[in-house]
């Protein structure tokens, strides 16, 4: 007996093949067409010459050269060193990047909606997002009347001010970055954007993203404070630090400390004429009290004192 294939599919045992024929098909469309997560965009370059206007060059935020040459302006892009021509640009739908710093090997980008973002440069994947909270506030100043009475001109480059101080990078002990609003600061590690700490000031304290510095261990904060005790006495500005494993150690200071990194571990800090300058080793999380640099070449070291090997 022969077998008819067209015979043997009736017409409505067809229908169920058909409906999930459709459905296949509608799934497929709707998987094609759905939001990319985050916004995200990379696109190849034309091989046209820069035109993103307003962008930053990568000299002017990161230490050390890059390959490919990397700029913020819409989003980031990347150049080639030698022609100049675009080779891909990274984009987030609805978001701005406003700053970046490289860490090890990939790019931390800072959004105007307060993500954050790593970007391996080297075929430009990306990594990891992190949504911090308050970030988009204070990058955009949102109740500063200060910062409203500004130009749009003076805005835009606080803006990209308070984005380049709100990214601090470290590398000890693995690549890691801390990002500092006024009420939040958090650690991520870069490998995989694993929340470390994070970590709120008192009651009645800020923290200053401005004052911030790093070294290649540690992240140093002022905080500012200006409410009181239960006793009604004024609450003690200060300085926290953190490492990557979390919370180092808390320092008083007055409300206009100023810091300034020295080398890879130690860190000046100038508490005003009275208290004066002390040096702080970011690796013991104490004040420095080994030699460090001498301040005159010749100089006598002080009897006992040992010279850091990575002092100066």
């Amino acid at each position: 007996m022969s077998w008819n294939p067209l015979r043997s599919l009736t017409p409505r045992s067809a229908l169920p093949a058909v409906a999930v024929l459709l459905v296949l098909t509608a799934g497929a469309a709707a998987h094609a067409n759905r939001p990319v997560p985050f916004g995200d965009r990379v696109v190849a370059g034309s091989g046209a010459s820069p035109v993103s206007a307003g962008a930053s060059p990568v000299g002017a935020q990161s230490a050390g050269a890059v390959a490919p040459d990397l700029e913020v302006g819409p989003g980031l892009e990347a150049y080639d060193g030698t022609t100049g021509k675009l080779l891909w640009s990274y984009r987030r739908e609805g978001a701005t990047a406003l700053h970046f710093a490289m860490v090890g090997e990939n790019a931390v980008v800072v959004w105007d909606d307060g993500m954050v973002t790593s970007v391996r440069p080297s075929d430009h994947e990306v990594r990891w997002h992190r949504s911090v909270p308050g970030l988009s506030d204070w990058l955009s100043g949102d109740g500063d009347p200060v910062l409203a009475a500004k130009s749009d001109a003076e805005r835009r480059e606080a803006t990209a001010k308070r984005a380049a101080a709100a990214l601090q990078t470290a590398t000890e002990t693995e690549p890691w970055v801390a990002v500092v609003t006024p009420s939040l600061t958090m650690g991520f590690r870069d490998r995989d954007g694993d929340l470390r700490y994070n970590s709120r000031p008192a009651a009645g304290c800020v923290y200053d993203p401005l004052r911030a510095v790093h070294t290649d261990n540690a992240v140093m904060v002022p905080r500012t404070c200006t409410g009181t005790t239960s006793a009604g006495s004024p609450i003690p500005g200060g300085i926290s630090g953190f490492w990557l494993s979390g919370h180092g150690w808390q320092l008083n200071a007055g409300p206009e400390v100023l810091m300034r990194p020295l080398d890879k571990h130690r860190v000046a800090i100038d508490d005003g004429p009275i208290v004066g300058t002390k040096t702080f080793d970011t690796l013991e999380g104490a004040q420095e009290t080994t030699c460090g640099a001498l301040a005159e070449p010749f100089a006598a070291a002080p009897q006992g004192c040992q010279p850091r090997p990575d002092a100066g």
